[in-house]
């Protein structure tokens, strides 16, 4: 049985990952700022620690799905947040570096978040091959995924997850669904922003699919294969929520509510293509927009 030790695992996506470690019988330790919280919303069956050295020396972790990170999209941005996200994401993984670098034993792989965000915006199809366009969201993934390769030092397989929009119970959707669900709704800016959606069960079949197929490695974009532009985004939920969308959210004013993180999060968007996925023949369970919807809101 593979131990597996998850970072980040009472996020949105940690969660989803480790219920579904479970139903595989994989052996879960769990490393959590707040272990009360993760009690409440983990399995029962997880190894539940708050600090690295919690681990036994002669327990082997097989795997690191390293998921941790302050959330992006909670607040409008400062230079003490934007500090922060490095910090949760950079100097952490630097941190699981330098623990297990001096084990016995190095993990066999490591699957390590990153974000979409690393190509900056852009109007053309980009894949896992294409160069960035720098701004803060590059930045902070281009510095993470370098964090996360340091492991390859040590012989392990590292896989970065570049995660577009996940779609679920939590996250961008769920922030969505009040003004729709009231038919306040409408497209963001212009509408034309392209959006790399993912439904949640299709991510954590990704992270799956990046643990068992041993030849993948470096960036993986975890992204949908039909990507919306905003309008058609906003069209398709009302659509499902029978709804109307008729109020859109002009630039201006996701600028003055949200400032840069508004810009970069909301204004900005990338076609981003899954090559790597497709390549390694990973079937999506939900590769169009409606059907993804439907599951989600049925």
């Amino acid at each position: 049985m593979p131990t597996i030790l998850v970072t980040g695992g009472s996020g949105f996506i940690g969660r989803h990952f480790c219920w579904e470690a479970e139903r595989l019988g994989w052996s879960l330790i769990v490393l959590s700022r707040s272990v009360e919280k993760a009690r409440k919303v983990l399995p029962s069956s997880a190894e539940i620690i708050s600090r690295l050295d919690e681990i036994s020396s002669d327990i082997n972790i097989d795997t690191i799905v390293n998921l941790a990170g302050e959330p992006l999209a909670d607040k409008r941005w400062n230079e003490s947040r934007k500090k922060q996200f490095f910090v949760s994401r950079s100097s952490f993984t630097d941190q699981l570096y330098e623990f297990f670098r001096h084990r016995t034993e190095a993990p066999m792989r490591l699957i390590s978040g990153s974000a979409i965000g690393y190509y900056g915006p852009g109007s053309a199809p980009v894949d896992e091959s294409n160069s960035a366009v720098d701004g803060f969201s590059h930045k902070l993934c281009a510095s993470w995924e370098d964090s996360a390769l340091q492991f390859k030092n040590l012989g392990t397989r590292v896989c970065l997850v570049r995660t577009g929009i996940v779609l679920g119970e939590q996250g961008a959707l769920a922030k969505m669904l009040p003004p729709f669900r009231m038919g306040l709704g409408g497209p963001i800016g212009n509408g034309e922003q392209v959006m790399s959606w993912i439904h949640i069960k299709d991510m954590v079949r990704v992270l799956n699919h990046c643990i068992q197929s041993e030849k993948l490695s470096g960036p993986i974009n975890a992204t949908a294969p039909n990507s919306s532009i905003n309008r058609e985004f906003t069209a398709t939920l009302a659509k499902v929520l029978g709804r109307p969308a008729l109020l859109p959210m002009p630039s201006f004013m996701v600028r003055l509510l949200f400032g840069e993180m508004g810009e970069e999060l909301l204004l900005q968007g990338q076609e981003v293509i899954p090559a790597k996925l497709l390549q390694s023949k990973f079937e999506f369970k939900y590769p169009n927009l409606t059907e993804a919807l439907q599951d989600l809101l049925k």
